[in-house]
């Protein structure tokens, strides 16, 4: 029986777009026959199908919610607005159907039905998003600032200030281990939102376990729960983070492994654990690399980048505290101007794009100043010719080009001079370099023609 319920309430994600569908349906179909009302007898079926949806897709919300481990705190407004909206959707049938021995509905105008059943519909989608990717999804890429108008709780993150001074005196729990369950966990286990009876914003708490049982197995990582859904494959429903999240770095994994094969000492120092300073070297601070740009910008989204990949493209994050992203084609050479569309989701984060060896032509300058943050660009290998590169110097981080074994001309050399913080320019084997002659005012320190030759050594001419 448990496994029945378990099933049907899993059909839920599926059911619920059915009644969304009919309602949208219904209220267009309504709205659009507002005057004439030739298609009522339709619409007053199309609510009627909507609330035997909605009633299909409450049951198996409930289902979920008792099967799934989900507090009732975390799920009963999106629970009771789904009932309600299941009320509003035969209430609309009885209304436009004008059944008899409803009269009291005629007393108010479907207008006011529909404007709320829209907004019935509106607040509950909401709220199940919320439950499915978390409190504030659909509003996280914005600022803390437009956060807190719509009231919600600004998530504060828990830095781990390791250095090569105090990484030995520091806490293993509260300063290394803590922030990392705080930073990467603690949005979907809190005081507010505890998943599964799962809270794990305190040490006691995370001891405590949830309705599943205990989150770790002293000196057993590996049957520890919180250590073992990290270490399962993304498309496991079991693995943690949810792939919708942020999901740890291999070195945080590292140190919750660490932390639970030691006992899960709370008030222990490194030191005295006597762990090796490899373990912790990517929580130093990092020498500040001023080649990219200095400023932050929100994680690109998971199934953006997994799209992305699956087309055929590399993607890496340019270091493990940066959010900024490395994109290459090297492995897509079929790759068009038509093809760039597919980076637009992540095109605050580019920071370095190759696009060399690909079938891209000058008509790509145009989509390129899209990318605000693109620092280092490769378009060697293609047919570019220069004709609208001027059109990127609006990009204001850009520093590098590369173009070697192109086509582009001399004549568009003298366009490079607007660029603000371009640096080099690599034009190895193309026609600028191949020209007889070449403007003597150029900076040679940005143009780089290559074809280097070593000078002559006096030890060149002794003969052996």
């Amino acid at each position: 029986m448990d496994i029945l319920k378990q099933f049907l309430g899993r059909l839920h994600p599926l059911l619920v777009h059915l009644p969304i569908g009919f309602i949208i349906l219904g209220l267009l179909l309504q709205w659009y026959d507002h005057k004439k009302q030739a298609y009522k007898s339709m619409v007053a079926l199309i609510f009627f199908w909507a609330g035997i949806c909605a009633l299909l897709t409450c049951i198996t919300g409930y289902l979920q919610y008792r099967g799934e481990g989900y507090a009732f705190d975390t799920v009963k407004w999106h629970l009771w607005l789904g009932i309600v909206t299941t009320l509003f959707c035969f209430l609309m049938y009885f209304r436009i159907a004008e059944k008899q021995f409803l009269q009291l509905l005629k007393q108010f105008p479907t207008a006011l039905f529909s404007v709320l059943m829209l907004l019935l519909i509106s607040f509950t989608g909401h709220l199940g998003g919320d439950i499915t990717h978390g409190k504030g999804y659909l509003i996280e890429p914005f600022p803390n600032s437009v956060k807190s108008f719509f009231g919600y709780e600004i998530f504060e993150e828990k830095p781990i200030a390791l250095t090569e001074e105090s990484w030995e005196t520091s806490l293993f729990y509260e300063d290394v281990v803590h922030p990392i369950i705080n930073n990467k966990c603690v949005s979907c286990h809190s005081p507010k939102k505890s998943k599964g009876g799962l809270k794990l914003h305190t040490l006691e708490d995370l001891l405590r376990g949830g309705e599943n049982g205990e989150t770790i197995v002293t000196n057993n990582p590996q049957e520890s729960p919180l250590y073992s859904r990290l270490i399962l494959p993304m498309d496991d429903e079991d693995h943690m983070p949810p792939k919708e999240k942020t999901q740890l770095s291999k070195e945080e994994i590292a140190i919750i492994k660490t932390w639970i094969s030691h006992g899960n000492p709370s008030k222990t120092t490194i030191g005295q654990l006597g762990l090796s300073k490899d373990l912790f070297l990517s929580f130093f601070p990092q020498i500040k690399d001023n080649f990219y740009p200095d400023t932050t910008v929100a994680a690109a989204h998971t199934d953006s980048i997994n799209a992305i990949k699956a087309f055929g493209i590399h993607v890496q994050q340019i270091s493990n505290t940066s959010n900024f992203l490395s994109v290459s084609c090297i492995n897509k050479p079929s790759f068009g101007n038509d093809d760039f569309e597919i980076l637009h989701p992540i095109k605050q984060q580019i920071v370095v794009l190759d696009l060399g060896g690909t079938q891209i032509n000058d008509g790509i300058f145009d989509k390129l100043t899209s990318l605000p943050n693109l620092t280092s660009l490769k378009l060697d290998n293609t047919s570019i010719s220069g004709n609208g590169i001027a059109r990127l110097s609006q990009l204001e981080n850009l520093k590098s080009v590369n173009l070697t074994h192109s086509n582009f001309e001399s004549s568009f050399i003298p366009s490079l001079s607007d660029f603000k913080k371009l640096e080099k320019v690599f034009l190895y084997k193309t026609k600028a370099s191949q020209a007889t002659e070449k403007n003597p005012n150029q900076d040679s320190t940005i143009l780089d023609f290559g074809d280097y030759a070593l000078p002559k050594i006096a030890q060149d001419s002794i003969i052996y």
